[in-house]
């Protein structure tokens, strides 16, 4: 078997909702990477929620972060699409205009205003898991350094608030109360493609790993689409193999049975 090109979303694949990760998903990376292939994490998260020693230290080739605004390879980046901070005071006021509360998404740190986040679960998440590196979206107004972004919502906004910025970002609507907005032009699957043209790879020799909608570009876009057996049904459509779920050996078994290891 020839080289192939593998793509590991986080939440729900690498690891469950209480970020443990399963041993056999360490065992298949570790394998993987013995037998020639190279692997990289695909996340939505920017690279500054990308943090666990953990998880880091699987040891993978390389990390893309923010829908595919950021690509590392060898622990070095090449390349990195960074938003204009007159452009993302426009996206803020925009997004409030509608009773949007932004979260900006960046490589070195994600910004908030506490009067919108402090006293929910998810601000507080944000404090437990950023430390020093959530900072205020006031406090550093036109000083931010963003590559995406993401909103709570309001339901009934959805579509007006879309349609407003529909020429700037590509939405991916995880729920009626949360949006995740990745510049136009940039997804998990885009980041496939870059790489893929980087190594000479062909596309079918691409391999990608996920469970949610969040994931459906990459899934598209990958030659092989994996998805976990704890999966969405939107992202199970999607799918050439339905693999077990993650604490039942799903990504190892996947591996397994493509003679990735």
């Amino acid at each position: 078997m020839g080289r192939k090109l593998l793509f590991f979303d986080i939440d729900g694949t690498l690891w469950d909702f209480h970020n443990a990760i399963p041993g056999s998903t360490v065992r298949a990376v570790h394998q993987a990477r013995a037998n020639g292939h190279l692997a990289f994490i695909n996340s939505g998260r920017s690279r500054a929620f990308i943090n666990s020693q953990e998880l880091l230290g699987i040891g993978f080739d390389g990390i893309i972060s923010g829908c595919g605004t950021m690509i590392e390879y060898n622990d070095e980046v090449i390349f990195y699409h960074r938003l204009d901070n007159e452009f993302v005071a426009h996206v803020i006021e925009t997004v409030r205009s509608f009773g949007f509360r932004p979260v900006l998404e960046g490589r070195h740190y994600l910004y908030v205003d506490d009067d919108e986040f402090g006293h929910e679960p998810y601000g507080k998440k944000l404090k437990r898991d950023l430390g020093d590196k959530l900072l205020s979206i006031a406090d550093n107004w036109g000083r931010w350094e963003i590559s995406k972004l993401s909103c709570a919502t309001r339901p009934n906004d959805h579509d007006a608030c879309m349609h407003a910025l529909q020429d700037d970002f590509e939405f991916m609507v995880h729920s009626p109360e949360v949006v995740e907005m990745s510049p136009a032009g940039f997804n998990k699957g885009s980041a496939i493609r870059r790489l893929c043209e980087r190594f000479g790879i062909d596309a079918a020799d691409t391999i990608a790993f996920g469970d949610s909608a969040n994931d459906l570009a990459m899934l598209g876009t990958a030659g092989t689409a994996v998805v976990m057996g704890n999966g969405s049904d939107v992202a199970k459509a999607s799918a050439d193999i339905v693999t077990d779920d993650i604490h039942s050996d799903g990504i190892y078994n996947a591996c397994k049975k493509l003679g990735l290891i």
